[in-house]
């Protein structure tokens, strides 16, 4: 119904233009002093007129089509309607009254008036209908302040002003030089340390970091400065999923903690890497673990002949094959699940498929937990890194690389005095084999299974309390695929017996870091989600440490890649020490095990009476009070 009135309409609304064309060419030809003889003339004219003109309108579809969308082809059909129109009524007239009354004139001017009062309403129309619709994209895009007005604001403001969904309005910069310069039209604004107040200057409704080059003290400057402007934040795809076209600037994401941690871009030596691995068979213990399966998506990128992963749990096993498998449907690939605490199963792998290349990732590090249990992380560090190393060995592996860790360094726990004694057994067993055996040691990984962010992540989902066990503990951290690109080029680079030490910049407080989490999330500390603090748990550490006192720490090619240099071990007491250890295990003998640790790594001793004292003076002033503590 609503279309045939709106149809109706437009046709009553055409056939009005046709009379007004009309009387227009008469007036102008009788200069507005038309008599009464003149007027009948023109009435009579007008019936023949009116007929033959909507018949053409209504053989050319001009009711057909929708004014919303007119264009250049309806205005055709409009002048081509028109003209046929007037043939046919000057046709008529002529054949009735052979122009009588009729002057010659009006039949020039009357095409002209007409095809002027059916065009303009019709493209005044589509102009208003545009310019409402605009509008209202306009006022339902968000208003975007950009906060740096380099190459990649550039590319971000030139994006969206094509998008629907935002609209920038400025930028931020600390270069001095841009202030009042415009990029793309939108002024430069001020610094990042004027954020807060520009934002709400410009009503801003979400801001934009696009400084894909800064580093991590970069990104804490301007977070805060966005916390301080209380509105949400968004950061451009990682450098390298643009630079490799996986995302566009357009897909924003939420600025991660990998983002405020995470340090300058790493440069490697891919030629050297690629060397070491391509046409080799490559295998990865612990390939299910968060270390593991990393290495196992970094090696599948530069193609070794055989990728053979080696796991327990039977669940990581099968994510990490299916991930693989489907990530990269050319690598040959193969998948066992097994202990490395079997002999059976670790040599059934080495001889059916003859390894060139082994990344030891699998370990057991929970530190408290194996600090009650010494047996299970002894026979899991110690003895499972020897059945693996002794293969090696045997099947002729050309190189073996052990992923240890700073805890191994003056460990105050059972964990870390383990990881100690499989660097040592390493390192001696490299002076007596073919087989290179070289160790990589370096601190925490972002994310990481068992680590503390996806705890304070869960603490958080469950509105907290967030837990940290002192106000002054800190750690080194760094991303697992950083981590795992270096260990592969120190893998590269080994000849046999080194520790390697990657450089982990500057130790980051587990306190900055819950308060950062709690941030992201969306939650305001001290309000929606409290910090409390635990005490310091057996055998754990205020400070970690990289490298002992004693040990020669000197540069390789990759300045992210220490190497440290220490005094060789006696192979014969090693050997009789760690096989007492695999007896202790048979006999599960806990007390042993702990004494065979401070045996080989005397430092242990010490530091767990430490740790004990420090712990209880902690628990003491920490754990009674439980108090909420406010940034």
């Amino acid at each position: 119904m609503k279309a045939l009135s709106l149809r109706a309409a437009v046709i009553l609304h055409d056939l009005s233009m046709v009379a007004l064309a009309w009387l227009s060419a008469y007036l102008i030809r009788y200069n507005f002093t038309m008599g009464p003889d003149e007027w009948l003339a023109m009435g009579k004219s007008l019936v023949v007129v009116l007929l033959a003109q909507g018949l053409m309108f209504w053989r050319f579809g001009l009711y057909r089509s929708v004014w919303r969308f007119a264009s250049l082809p309806d205005l055709w059909n409009i002048i081509r309607a028109v003209l046929l129109g007037v043939l046919a009524a000057g046709l008529v007239l002529f054949l009735l009254n052979r122009f009588t009354g009729i002057p010659r004139a009006s039949f020039a001017l009357y095409p002209l008036f007409l095809v002027f009062l059916l065009g303009a309403p019709r493209a005044l129309y589509r102009v208003w209908k545009d310019y409402r619709l605009n509008i209202s994209k306009v006022m339902a895009r968000q208003r975007v302040l950009i906060v740096g007005a380099g190459r990649a604001g550039e590319m971000l403001a030139r994006d969206m002003r094509r998008d629907n969904d935002y609209l920038p309005v400025g930028f931020v910069d600390d270069q001095r030089r841009l202030r009042g310069a415009k990029v793309h039209g939108l002024p430069v604004l001020g610094t990042v340390d004027e954020l807060p107040a520009l934002a709400a200057e410009v009503a801003a409704d979400i801001i934009v970091i696009a400084i894909p080059s800064a580093n991590a003290g970069e990104m804490r400057r301007v977070v805060e400065r966005c916390e301080q402007a209380g509105l949400p934040f968004r950061t451009l795809p990682r450098l390298d999923d643009l630079m490799l076209e996986r995302a566009s600037v357009l897909e924003l994401r939420e600025v991660a903690l990998e983002d405020l941690l995470g340090r300058d871009p790493i440069a490697l030596d891919w030629r050297q890497i690629s060397a070491a691995l391509v046409g080799k068979t490559v295998l990865v213990t612990g390939a299910g673990g968060s270390i593991g399966s990393e290495l196992c998506r970094q090696i599948a990128r530069v193609g070794p002949t055989q990728l053979v992963i080696f796991e327990r749990c039977e669940f990581n096993l099968y994510s990490i094959e299916l991930e693989l498998r489907r990530t990269f449907p050319e690598l040959l690939m193969s998948a066992h699940l097994g202990d490395i605490t079997d002999p059976a199963a670790v040599d059934h792998v080495f001889n059916g498929h003859r390894p060139q290349m082994v990344f030891h990732a699998a370990a057991y590090k929970h530190v408290p937990m194996l600090q009650e249990q010494p047996r299970e992380a002894v026979r899991n560090n110690v003895i499972g890194t020897r059945i693996v190393a002794l293969a090696a060995d045997k099947f002729g592996v050309e190189t073996v690389v052990m992923i240890s860790t700073d805890k191994a360094v003056n460990p105050t726990n059972v964990m870390g005095a383990s990881k100690r004694v499989a660097e040592l057994y390493c390192q001696a067993l490299s002076r007596r084999s073919k087989t290179r055996f070289i160790t990589v040691r370096f601190g925490n990984v972002l994310g990481s299974a068992g680590s503390v962010v996806p705890l304070f992540q869960q603490q958080i989902a469950a509105g907290g309390p967030v837990t940290v066990t002192h106000p002054d503990i800190a750690r080194y951290f760094m991303t697992l695929p950083e981590a795992s690109q270096l260990i592969m080029q120190a893998a590269a680079m080994g000849e046999g017996g080194e520790i390697f030490v990657l450089e982990m910049g500057q130790p980051i407080k587990i306190r900055y870091l819950a308060e950062q989490l709690i941030r992201l999330s969306g939650k305001t500390l001290g309000k929606d989600i409290d910090l409390v603090f635990t005490g310091l748990r057996p055998g754990e550490k205020l400070y970690e440490e990289l490298f002992y006192a004693q040990e020669q720490l000197s540069k390789t090619a990759n300045d992210k890649i220490l190497l440290a240099q220490s005094s060789p071990v006696e192979w014969e007491r090693l050997s009789r020490l760690v096989e007492k250890m695999d007896e202790a295990c048979q006999s599960y003998d806990q007390d042993a095990q702990r004494l065979l640790l401070q045996e080989l790594v005397p430092e242990l001793r010490i530091a767990d009476e430490k740790a004990r004292t420090a712990f209880t003076n902690a628990a003491q002033e920490n754990v009674i009070h439980l108090n909420r503590y406010n940034a």
